[in-house]
């Protein structure tokens, strides 16, 4: 048995550069529903090529209700809406052989990347573990290592993927788009960007099974710091128990226990979101 997890984000989409394209309600949202659809796919045919007996597909984008169930590979099995627990990586645990990242996108505050944010883009302008900044990509496989499960696959724009390797050096990474600007890039089209998804998702399973894959193992103790778009956002952050505010727009967390960072920085983005720009996340 070979269980492939996938989280599927939706600014890293082929095709897909600007906000208008993944707002809810926009007149652009319902095409990127269907590309974000269609790439799904191509993960979870790639991953049954690569020898996966199970697909478990999470919708990880905003309201978290995006893909379109009908056109869904009927193999997969979807998790969709909100909230979840644990958003990007809901219904994710030891089960499962290995974890591929579809559509995401840079960290927040990255130079020339298509809708760059993490977790939040209207509230967290800045996240950072033990003093660097992480991605999307680098706190969701942390996680995926407490369970002892390993990442083999991120896609996205060419800033995405150089940043995912930074950390995740063994894996492999499928540019979809050289990024320009916030809201700009030169896609591939999103059928030769499907098909090189498809390769890329067999070649991760084959390397899980194969035990080529290893697992990003951050040191304990953790500090998890975070900029924040106001001084009312921050004072909601830091109502969370065990949080400091260090500033006037920095809170900060201490912890052993990597899980309980994630739960904090989703807690953050919930709590302080009221005070927050409005914009869609994840």
């Amino acid at each position: 048995m070979t269980n492939v997890y996938i989280s599927i984000d939706m600014e890293g989409v082929a095709g897909i550069a600007t906000l208008n394209q993944v707002w809810r309600g926009s007149d652009d949202y319902p095409a990127s529903r269907l590309l974000m659809t269609k790439e799904a796919n191509a993960a979870v045919a790639g991953a049954f090529d690569g020898g996966a007996t199970r697909v478990v597909v999470n919708d990880s984008h905003g309201d978290m209700a995006n893909l379109l169930p009908e056109e869904m590979d009927p193999r997969a099995e979807l998790l969709i809406g909100t909230p979840k627990a644990w958003s990007m990586m809901q219904g994710f645990g030891a089960d499962f052989d290995v974890a591929l990242f579809i559509a995401y996108h840079a960290r927040a505050g990255t130079e020339a990347a298509v809708l760059d944010h993490t977790y939040s883009g209207r509230l967290l302008y800045e996240v950072r573990v033990n003093g660097e900044p992480w991605a999307e990509a680098d706190l969701n496989a942390a996680l995926a290592t407490t369970y002892g499960v390993p990442v083999g696959l991120v896609t996205g724009d060419d800033k995405c993927c150089a940043q995912a390797l930074e950390r995740l050096k063994w894996i492999r990474t499928v540019e979809v788009k050289q990024a320009h600007g916030r809201g700009s890039a030169s896609s591939m089209h999103p059928s030769e960007a499907r098909r090189m998804i498809a390769e890329g998702a067999a070649d991760a399973v084959r390397a899980a099974t194969s035990g080529k894959l290893e697992l990003f193992r951050p040191e304990a103790p953790f500090t998890l710091e975070a900029d924040v778009a106001n001084t009312s956002a921050t004072e909601l952050c830091a109502l969370v128990p065990g949080v400091e505010r260090i500033g006037s727009r920095t809170v900060r967390f201490d912890t052993d226990d990597f899980r309980t960072l994630y739960r904090c920085l989703l807690t953050w983005t919930h709590v302080g979101a009221s005070e927050a720009p409005r914009y869609p996340g994840p």
